[in-house]
């Protein structure tokens, strides 16, 4: 007898005299292949309804519960309130009047005219970025990635005043202090960052055996580039243009800034409409339009971007090989000095004008002074310290709502999961203003003690925060063997400790990103938060936004210093983003 039957028969010996059976051996009574029921406590039908089966069944109805909640009081609601408003001014027969007298259409044209231009010259931008992204490693791919991811996260209203004080002082030559073209290079500038995410994301999974195969049959680093590489690299471009025009469609901060009045678009003219006339009929019909096109750009981004987001079925790195040859080092070098020129050189103009307001004025640091001095009340100073709170607030808040969404979106199939993906993704790009509008107008209906609530700014921060969550942690989530989970749950581990014990390991590096990218994005938020504000709750960027629409050199010297101080936090947020992001995380 071997020892496996040796100790079964122990085993047996064992249970005679209580009556007990082993797992797997039929009761008393039944034969083998005999389906009969057994009365008990633990013998349960297969099918039938038991206390594990309904807690889960419950956990899976919460983790869809809460995050739909969350999005139908905070964005569905005050979306619904204010097309309601607006409707209740005006009949429908009037909407072709509304139309014309907003001059929606030109609008319109305006609003996508500079979104693909800007589209467009961050994509030059990029390109000489993407491919030294796609090529460096080790502290230097650590380097570049922080200061690419810097750019994107830069709140909008700090780029604007960024590129105030370089077209008023180094790029003064060029004679576009304001108006479109200012526009279109504050937004490449701004956007940039995410077509070397996207793209040199992608590039970097390529295969590179597959190039080297095209050159081993004689094709030369051109037409291997342009055979092999760039048809793998095109749903990569495609979606991270759809992205782009996205952002640069919805755009606030930096056209109010540069615009200077000359630029008009969808979102500067319902900022104009609801706050500067209260015409709300108007500034409702401009943000359905707005809405529509936001809707429209996001399928067309969902369709042309790779839904495995690489392009290839595997992440392999930097190739090596491609950075040999004196041609590639020149090219690396001139790339590196492109980056410095590109990335760099705004923010450092910046930090010199921030103490030296005037050009070829004295050297001071008047505006650093001043951020304790009280504006309208209250101090930079106290605002920074409202803005880091908030900012925290809302990270906790968009980390729950995030992650439960994201697990949701991983458990789900098919057109659900499709469909999760849009609405998800919805809140980042309808425009702030519209968002600030719709809350405008729901907490003007509610009792002082919530209209006034301290957690209503957090929540909205929140609400933008949420996609980015939702993106760096889906594919985390996607990343988990299943059967890490299936061998958990046959030891008896319920959903929340498989979650524990399993998938948080995992991800943690995920999550510790998804914080970062969380708490910036709140910080920097200005659209919706300027509608929101009061004299307690008024945040840094909003305080900013006041300080350059004042006259005279020591409102801009401190506008310049706050824009700086908002800099430095970002910047470390994003180190320690970019400490916890997996190797082979993606931002969006």
């Amino acid at each position: 007898m071997c020892i496996r039957d040796r100790h079964t028969a122990a085993r047996r010996l064992a249970a005679a005299g209580t009556g007990a059976r082993l797992a797997g051996e039929p009761a008393a009574g039944v034969h083998r292949g005999e389906r009969r029921e057994v009365a008990g406590p633990v013998a349960y039908r297969r099918g039938a309804v038991t206390p594990a089966r309904i807690g889960r069944g419950a956990g899976a109805v919460a983790l869809r519960l809460v995050p739909a909640v969350f999005i139908a009081v905070l964005f569905a609601w005050p979306l619904i309130a204010l097309i309601r408003r607006g409707m209740r001014g005006s009949s429908v027969g009037d909407l072709p009047g509304m139309l014309q007298r907003t001059q929606a259409f030109e609008l319109l044209g305006m609003t996508l005219g500079q979104a693909a231009a800007s589209t467009l010259v961050a994509l030059v931008v990029a390109i000489p970025i993407v491919w030294l992204y796609a090529r460096v490693g080790g502290t230097a791919a650590l380097i570049l990635a922080v200061v690419v991811t810097v750019r994107f996260v830069l709140p909008t209203v700090v780029v604007g005043v960024t590129f105030r004080a370089l077209l008023d002082g180094p790029l003064g030559f060029l004679g576009i202090g304001s108006g479109l073209g200012a526009v279109v290079l504050a937004h490449a500038f701004l956007n940039a960052a995410v077509m070397v995410r996207v793209v040199g994301a992608a590039w970097r999974s390529l295969d590179p055996r597959v190039v080297d195969a095209a050159r081993t049959l004689g094709a030369g680093r051109l037409r291997a580039f342009r055979t092999v590489v760039l048809p793998r690299l095109l749903p990569a471009i495609a979606g991270a243009c759809g992205l782009v025009f996205l952002f640069c469609s919805t755009s606030f901060g930096v056209v109010i800034i540069l615009g200077a009045g000359q630029l008009r678009t969808l979102e500067t003219e319902i900022y104009a409409q609801a706050i500067g006339y209260f015409r709300i009929p108007e500034a409702v019909v401009l943000s359905m339009l707005q809405i529509v096109v936001v809707v429209a750009a996001l399928i067309l981004a969902r369709v042309f971007t790779d839904p495995a987001g690489t392009g290839s079925a595997g992440v392999f790195g930097p190739d090596r090989n491609m950075m040999r040859g004196i041609g590639v080092r020149v090219a690396s070098l001139l790339a590196w000095t492109w980056t410095a020129v590109a990335l760099l050189g705004p923010l450092v103009v910046l930090a010199i004008r921030s103490v030296r307001p005037v050009a070829g004025g004295d050297w001071t640091f008047a505006g650093y002074r001043a951020l304790g001095r009280p504006v309208n009340g209250i101090t930079p100073l106290d605002t920074l310290r409202y803005s880091l709170t908030t900012a925290l607030l809302a990270m906790v808040i968009a980390l729950v709502v995030g992650v439960l969404a994201a697990l949701a979106l991983h458990r789900s199939r098919g057109p659900v999961r499709a469909a999760g993906n849009v609405i998800a993704m919805i809140p980042l790009g309808i425009s702030a203003v519209t968002l600030g509008f719709g809350y405008l107008i729901v907490l003007a209906s509610m009792p002082y003690e919530i209209a006034a609530s301290p957690a209503v700014i957090p929540c909205v921060q929140a609400l933008i925060a949420i996609p980015l969550v939702i993106r760096v942690m889906v594919p985390a989530l996607e990343s988990i063997p299943p059967r890490l989970r299936d061998a958990a749950a046959s030891l008896g581990a319920g959903p929340v400790r498989v979650f524990v014990d399993v998938d948080l390991p995992i991800i943690g590096r995920s999550l510790g990103a998804a914080a970062g990218f969380a708490f910036v994005m709140a910080l920097g938020e200005f659209g919706a938060a300027t509608f929101l504000r009061r004299a307690d709750t008024t945040t840094l960027p909003v305080l900013i936004g006041s300080e350059l629409s004042r006259p005279g050199a020591d409102n801009l010297a401190t506008a310049m210093a706050a824009s700086m101080i908002l800099v430095i936090a970002t910047t470390i947020a994003v180190i320690g983003v970019e400490v916890f992001r997996p190797r082979n995380g993606v931002l969006i």
